[in-house]
C-alpha cells in the first residue's frame, strides 16, 4: 500500500485526509497495526487505482 501511495505523489496526511479519517490511523492502517473497516478498505482500493486485493495482502 505504502509503495502505490508514494507512486502516486500522496502522503499519509492527503490519503487520511481523501478517506475522511485521522492520519495517525491512516499511518497504523498502512503499517499493518489497525484493519480498516470495509468502507476504509474500499475506499483505499479506490484512491490507489487497485482491481485485485494485493494492497491488502499484510491483512489477515
Amino acid at each position: 500500500m505504502r509503495k502505490r501511495r508514494k507512486a502516486l505523489g500522496l502522503t499519509q496526511r492527503e490519503m487520511a485526509e481523501k478517506l475522511g479519517i485521522a492520519r495517525v490511523t491512516y499511518t497504523n492502517i498502512e503499517g499493518g497495526r489497525k484493519d480498516p473497516s470495509l468502507r476504509v478498505a474500499l475506499h483505499i482500493k479506490k484512491l490507489l487505482n487497485c482491481r485485485d486485493d494485493s494492497i491488502f495482502e499484510n491483512f489477515e
